[in-house]
Formats: C-alpha cells, sequence, structure tokens
C-alpha cells in the first residue's frame, strides 16, 4: 500500500515536471523563432543600407552623366533629369523601406525581450500544477464575473456651509 502511493505520488511529480518542461521549450522556441525573424530583417537592412549607397553615389551628376554616355540624344539635358528623377523615386522607396524595417526591428526586439521574460518566468516558478500561467489567469479573469463591491453604510450628507456675507472695505470698521 505505502509503496503504491508512493509511486503515484512519483507520478504525478514527473507528471508536472514533464508539463513544466513542455511550456519551457515552447516559450523558448517562440523566442527562437523571433531571433530568426530578427536575423532576417536585419540581413534586409543591411542590403537595403548598401543598395541607398549606391543610389547616393548613382545620384552624382558626373555619375548620372557617365551613365547616359553612350546613349545618343537631341535633348541630354532631359535624359539626365528623368534618370535623376529616376533614382530619387527608387531612393524614396529604399528609404520607406528603411524605416519599415527599423520599426520591425524594434517590434521584434520587444517580442523578444518579452519571450525571454516568459521563459524565466517559467524556468523560475515552481513546478506545480496549481500555479496558473499568466494566459491561464487572464482567460479565468475575463470568464469570471466581477465581484459585487462591499456595501458601505451610508453617510448622512452634509449640509453646505453658509458663507457669511462680507462688507466692502469700505464698509468695514477700522480699529
Amino acid at each position: 500500500m505505502r509503496f503504491a502511493s508512493r509511486a503515484l505520488w512519483l507520478k504525478a511529480l514527473l507528471l508536472i515536471m514533464v508539463a513544466s518542461a513542455a511550456a519551457q521549450t515552447q516559450a523558448e522556441r517562440t523566442a527562437e523563432g523571433l531571433r530568426a525573424q530578427l536575423r532576417e530583417t536585419e540581413a534586409q537592412e543591411t542590403q537595403l543600407q548598401e543598395r541607398a549607397r549606391q543610389l547616393d553615389e548613382d545620384l552624382k551628376p558626373e555619375n548620372i552623366e557617365r551613365s547616359l554616355a553612350l546613349t545618343g540624344s537631341t535633348r541630354p539635358e532631359e535624359l539626365r533629369e528623368q534618370r535623376r528623377r529616376e533614382l530619387e523615386r527608387e531612393k524614396e522607396k529604399v528609404r520607406q523601406q528603411l524605416e519599415q524595417l527599423a520599426a520591425s526591428r524594434t517590434r521584434l526586439q520587444a517580442a523578444i525581450a518579452t519571450a525571454d521574460a516568459e521563459a524565466y518566468r517559467q524556468s523560475a516558478s515552481p513546478a506545480s500544477p496549481a500555479a496558473p500561467t499568466q494566459a491561464e489567469t487572464s482567460a479565468a479573469q475575463s470568464t469570471n464575473p466581477p465581484q459585487s463591491p462591499a456595501v458601505q453604510p451610508t453617510r448622512r450628507a452634509r449640509r453646505p456651509r453658509r458663507r457669511a456675507l462680507r462688507r466692502p472695505r469700505q464698509l468695514r470698521r477700522r480699529t
């Protein structure tokens, strides 16, 4: 009988440890997936920064002239202006993409910090089934109706004080 109860407790403890390890690895997997996305974002950002540098170089007047040197035209000024506008449009698109990637990088860094904190919280919390996770706590709060506040005894309302009528300064007595 004693052996059976010990075996039952041991199985329960083992089950609890496996469940907490599974939850911990899920949080760690989430953080690792976010880190992979961050690496991809940073690689794209590096490529776009290099493209922006190349466009800055291409926008120099001597480079625009050099790129159109082999193109024959009766209006070379218009061709140069058209090429400059094309390069400026492309540079603006690259700048917008860089801004989007920077915002994405910031969001990913915040999400990684949150995922790391959750993984740490799960690893630091005691392995007991009584300790609910953050998601379980918020779900329980949303399904339970709010408790009614304790009934406070009613107090008698105070009557407002009457203000004494003050005399104007000229009519006051001087003592």
